[in-house]
């Protein structure tokens, strides 16, 4: 059984890291016997004619793909193409968006041919042993799939207990060196399942009330494995990774014993840190935690049922800097209830919290209450466009609130952090910036050159260097291969060549040297 599982197209915006999902369900398919790769159009282009060259090579029973609400167009699309290319191929999907519309996904996408449901390792083991057996699917709880003119969903899984025994993320299987040019942190997760109730998230739903926490040993075995891969930054995407004090000391005290040489970040909730924990997570390499705050008004804390208080906002935050790490805050625009008020209420606290925050549009994904229970509030959904649930859009619309309202709201402070960019970039150009500023301002145009150059395949395209303009030095190659990317890309020659030289220097990109010429190429 040979299965591809496609890792649909995310914007930079995004800020898009190695996709974990998609590796836990690969490793999922590769426990249960199958042979796997991974398609990743995260940081590769794709194309029919890339999907269609892919398909040719490897020639799968089966291509699955997993997304969120604001990718599910692109990953229904690449399956689309599947099923043109070979309708014989039997075609999957997972993920949050689609396991709350199983059964109005089946109805209008008819090149889906099954989706699983919520937590899928269980159903995956059980599954793949009769995926070209159709007759047995009904056999197989948590999973959608039709049956003629009848959508058959095949009744709820549980939860996993043990998470334990969970095949770790198949990272291996990912374009490793791709994501190390890009630079962002790996995700890895500590545990699943949220005992709270926010009205706007997917948590509970998706992994359940009752934590489930992994073995300390695994999550550092799971480190250990991502370091060595040449990661060097992480990020424990767990919100309640900080609520059980003796587990984050052993992972603390692990880091240490192990002697693991990384960066990494957190998320938390206010309600559960002390100075104690946080000293911990800095003397173990983190620098960052990121608290999800919401906004600024009490009443809307309650209404969202986000169950912290503002003055826990503000001891979290003085407790995470006195640890000498960056403390983040994240607000929503476009609340239940949410009014011209409340916004600056918001923008008031966010300020006199000395945070770094920001802000980002209410996204009332299918299966979240807010959206199950809209006539509850004070909200009015205006569109089910999937592509504008990114966060990035004013989507609803309050009594007191238009669309516009929100989006000049949002405008302002964007823009207000857009000036402050301006005049770094400026005194960038004007020789007078500071080593910081001019590393940030580089540091940002190296991210956008490299999404730049993994979308579009500068390398692939125009990596072969022809004998005589390289005369057998790599050197020369090399500098050929900079001053094509700097022709194709238009961006900035020092930032191209500083960051097309340090790819060659750190390996991401390998040079094969022959008579016939240089080829270039990602290693």
């Amino acid at each position: 059984m040979r299965i591809a599982i496609i890792a649909p197209p995310y914007p930079l915006e995004e800020l898009p890291s190695p996709p974990l999902g998609v590796t836990y369900v690969a490793a999922a398919f590769e426990a249960a016997g199958a042979e796997v790769k991974i398609f990743d159009y995260i940081v590769c282009a794709y194309t029919k004619e890339n999907l269609e060259k892919q398909l040719e090579a490897f020639r799968p029973d089966v291509v699955g793909a997993t997304s969120v609400t604001m990718n599910f167009y692109k990953a229904q699309q690449i399956l689309h193409d599947v099923k043109n290319y070979n309708p014989e191929i039997i075609t999957m999907m997972g993920g949050p968006h689609v396991s709350f519309t199983a059964e109005d996904t089946l109805r209008h996408y008819p090149e889906i041919d099954l989706i699983v449901i919520g937590e899928g390792e269980d159903t995956i083991a059980e599954l793949t042993p009769v995926l070209k057996q159709k007759n047995k699917w009904q056999n197989i709880r948590g999973i959608a799939y039709r049956s003629g003119d009848e959508i058959i969903i095949t009744g709820k899984r549980d939860f996993i207990t043990d998470i334990d025994r969970i095949p770790s993320p198949s990272r291996h299987l990912l374009p490793i060196s791709r994501y190390r040019a890009l630079g962002f942190p790996v995700s890895l997760i500590t545990g699943r399942g949220c005992p709270y109730s926010c009205i706007f998230c997917l948590g509970r739903k998706m992994v359940g009330s009752k934590v489930r926490r992994r073995n300390p040993k695994l999550v550092l075995d799971e480190i250990e494995t991502i370091i060595g891969y040449g990661f060097d930054r992480i990020n424990i995407a767990d919100d309640l990774f900080t609520s059980d004090k003796e587990r984050v000391k052993e992972i603390c005290a692990g880091i240490k014993e192990r002697s693991l040489k990384f960066v990494w970040s957190a998320f938390a909730r206010v309600d559960t840190v002390n100075p104690e924990v946080f000293d911990l997570m800095a003397q173990a390499g983190c620098d960052s935690v990121s608290f999800g705050v919401e906004t600024g008004n009490p009443e809307m804390l309650k209404r969202i049922k986000k169950g912290i208080k503002l003055e826990q906002v503000y001891s979290a935050v003085n407790m995470c800097q006195q640890a000498g790490m960056i403390a983040h805050a994240s607000f929503i625009i476009g609340l239940p209830g949410e009014t011209k008020d409340t916004l600056r209420e918001s923008d008031d606290f966010a300020k006199s919290t000395k945070a770094i925050y920001g802000y980002h549009f209410l996204a009332p994904f299918p299966g979240t209450t807010v959206r199950e229970k809209i006539k509850d509030y004070d909200l009015e959904i205006i569109t089910d466009d999937w592509n504008l649930y990114d966060a990035n859009d004013a989507i609803v619309k309050t009594s007191a609130l238009q669309p516009k309202d929100m989006h000049e709201f949002g405008a302002s402070y964007y823009e207000e952090m857009e000036a402050d960019w301006n005049k770094i970039v400026r005194k960038y150009h004007e020789g007078t910036a500071d080593l910081e500023d001019s590393m940030r301002v580089e540091g940002h145009w190296r991210m956008k050159l490299t999404y730049q150059i993994l979308k579009s395949g500068i390398i692939e395209n125009n990596g072969f260097i022809e004998p005589a303009l390289f005369k057998g030095s790599r050197d020369k190659a090399l500098q050929e291969l900079c001053r094509r990317v700097k022709e194709y890309t238009n961006a900035n020659e020092k930032v191209v060549y500083d960051t097309i030289r340090d790819f060659a220097g750190r390996g991401y990109l390998a040079a094969d040297i022959s008579d016939k010429g240089c080829q270039w190429s990602w290693s």
